[in-house]
């Protein structure tokens, strides 16, 4: 409790809105419950590491082939797994900071469960397998358009 609780003039009209709830903001307590956008933080945890897992194979099968333009190949396999690496480090940061733990991995039929922790609330994540292809496809899109953009130019 601070000084100013008691004080009516606190709650008077000199007070900036933007003050007040600053203030407010304070003596909020956070819920347990994660944001929308915290779930699509847990959902990328559980994504990137299968993108790392493909890329590492390809790189892998890449070695051993005989292909005239295997140098290339492997070079911008390695930016792709430096960029994936990357994030998933800033990742893991971030949900650290928020107070968010990815447990474990239950696989069903077509759904792989992911249990977490956020800030004391335990909850399930469930990700269909169809979705998970579309999503890593879009996100392998994604990242080697910003590997190709450089390039191109």
């Amino acid at each position: 409790m601070s000084k100013l609780d008691g004080n009516e003039r606190w709650q008077s009209k000199m007070l900036l809105p933007e003050h007040q709830e600053q203030y407010d903001s304070r003596h909020e307590k956070p819920s347990g419950h994660p944001s929308p956008d915290e779930l699509t933080m847990v959902r990328d945890y559980v994504l990137l590491p299968y993108m790392m897992t493909m890329v590492q194979k390809c790189m892998d099968e890449l070695q051993h082939s005989s292909h005239l333009l295997k140098r290339l190949y492997l070079g911008a396999t390695q930016v792709l797994m430096n960029k994936i690496n990357k994030d998933m480090y800033e990742l893991r940061r971030e949900l650290s900071r928020r107070k968010i733990k990815i447990l474990d991995e239950e696989m069903g039929d077509l759904v792989v469960y992911h249990h977490f922790v956020c800030r004391g609330y335990q909850e399930r994540l469930g990700i269909v397998r169809e979705v998970m292809r579309a999503e890593i496809s879009m996100r392998m899109a994604k990242y080697i358009g910003d590997i190709l953009r450089p390039m191109k130019e």
